[in-house]
């Protein structure tokens, strides 16, 4: 009975000196707390969040050939455009009062003759003059008609001929010299003024020279005898005036731009680079036959500069910054400019799991930059200040009429800005024309009182706001004045909100 007794004394003993199961998962847990510990601790310094680059480049790209539409009506420019363009430069000309219309290659070179800079020089502009003059021809029934005729190298004459610019001559009338000889004498000499001479005129011949003409080519024609004149309202007029099909190249290539930005919106994630994005949406571009021309990303405090600072690029996207990206490219030889100001999804919209997902979640890897919340305040400030600029954008829309001036437009969206208390942000003109060239007149300025609006004429439209040192906002499209009613949108459609840009 004793020995029994101290048996179940022992029993009992040993069992309360078992810990229990509870007591186990406790230190189970305190055990796995200390090994996560000191795995993140190890981890957030040998370890950066870094996102996958070509997962980003392949959503981009995969979202804008879901819709490649805007390309449908795009064609390039005919040689009967061409050489129609030249006419009405060549009644510009007999309305000026002058005797040619001079140009080197260039953007104007490409309007008028379809060869650019690069085709004919693929190296630099040289010294050696190659010139392209319009003059004006009177028919007897009074038709004004275009010549054309180029002043060249005469080792380079063959190589003019190869050029396959648009004619309606079977040989181009080339004017050629030799290096010894000055060149610009030899034109004033040539048969393409020998009438004016011949006529005893009391004047020198009058030349327009294109904006983009060297000082030295101008220099040169004045010292021979010329008199040359800057552009005329009536020779800018032909190239601000937009035929058909040089509006639908516009709206493809300005609305496949925006495309390709909205595309990319949604695959971009926290911790990419201003270069990093800018890289990704140039490939986009490529993608689609686009050829590159500017992109500039900047986000938050850089671009409170309209055109971003000298040392941009590195800064890392968070899932409050504000972006902004103005970019335009070529297609077929016309430009975009658009600008568009945006933030990405939020850091669980759409969120795959992932084991570098879950390890984020659970304190063991450092999460992607921007997933906690940031200042409230500035985040609804930007958000005010991106509705400002779409109401100004607006405002400025419904000023593109017939006979309205360039002046008023620019008022327009001033006026929402100031009255919204940002007036000394908005720093620049509203915007300027766009065609060949992506900056060309008139330009939208509240001092441009001169120039009145004409349907045909193609404008940006891009108010903005930036305070320094915090962010920026701007949106940028295309408009086309017309002859009635409100004016066309050449970007396929505006900005919808920060989230759909």
């Amino acid at each position: 009975m004793e020995v029994k007794s101290k048996h179940q004394a022992l029993s009992s003993f040993r069992q309360s000196s078992k810990p229990s199961r509870g007591h186990r998962l406790a230190i189970l847990i305190l055990c796995l707390f200390n090994v996560a510990w000191v795995l993140r601790t190890w981890l957030s310094r040998n370890a950066e969040y870094k996102p996958n680059l070509h997962q980003v480049q392949e959503c981009a790209i995969e979202n804008l050939h879901a819709d490649t539409s805007f390309l449908d009506k795009a064609s390039p420019i005919s040689k009967n455009e061409f050489l129609e363009r030249r006419d009405r430069l060549a009644q510009a000309l007999v309305a000026s009062e002058v005797d040619a219309f001079i140009l080197e290659p260039g953007y104007t070179f490409q309007y008028y003759a379809n060869t650019s800079q690069s085709d004919w020089e693929p190296w630099e502009p040289e010294e050696r003059p190659f010139l392209m003059l319009i003059l004006p021809l009177r028919s007897d029934s009074g038709v004004v008609s275009a010549k054309t005729a180029f002043l060249a190298p005469h080792f380079e004459e063959g190589r003019v001929r190869m050029l396959g610019i648009p004619s309606r001559e079977s040989e181009l009338d080339i004017v050629t010299w030799e290096e010894h000889w000055d060149p610009y004498a030899t034109l004033l000499q040539s048969h393409l003024f020998a009438n004016s001479q011949a006529r005893g005129h009391n004047r020198r011949p009058r030349l327009i020279i294109d904006e983009e003409m060297r000082d030295f080519i101008a220099r040169g024609l004045a010292n021979a005898g010329f008199e040359t004149l800057g552009l005329t309202p009536e020779v800018e007029l032909v190239r601000q005036l937009k035929t058909p099909a040089e509006v639908e190249l516009l709206r493809a290539v300005n609305t496949g731009t925006v495309a390709a930005v909205r595309a990319m919106r949604p695959c971009l994630v926290a911790g990419l680079t201003e270069d990093e994005v800018r890289d990704i949406l140039d490939a986009a571009l490529l993608s689609v036959g686009f050829g590159l021309f500017f992109n500039i990303v900047l986000f938050e405090e850089d671009g409170a500069l309209p055109h971003g600072g000298f040392v941009v690029g590195k800064k890392k996207l968070t899932h409050e910054t504000m972006v902004v990206i103005d970019v335009g490219a070529h297609y077929l030889g016309y430009s975009s400019d658009i600008c568009r100001s945006f933030l990405i999804d939020s850091a669980t919209k759409g969120q795959q799991w992932s084991l570098g997902s879950f390890m984020a979640t659970i304190g063991l890897l450092p999460k992607p930059s921007g997933v906690i919340d940031g200042n409230a305040e500035l985040h609804a400030e930007k958000l005010k200040v991106w509705g400002i600029v779409l109401e100004a954008q607006t405002a400025a829309a419904a000023e593109f009429k017939p006979n309205n001036t360039a002046a008023n437009v620019d008022l327009a969206a001033r006026k929402v800005i100031d009255e919204a208390g940002y007036g000394y942000a908005f720093t620049h003109r509203l915007g300027h024309g766009i065609g060949i060239k992506a900056h060309e007149s008139p330009y939208l300025n509240k001092w441009n009182t001169r120039v009145t609006l004409q349907p045909g004429m193609a404008f940006t439209n891009e108010p903005g706001i930036y305070l320094e040192g915090k962010f920026g906002v701007r949106h940028e499209d295309i408009y086309l004045v017309k002859e009635d009613g409100d004016a066309e949108l050449l970007t396929g459609r505006r900005a919808v909100g920060p989230y759909d840009p």
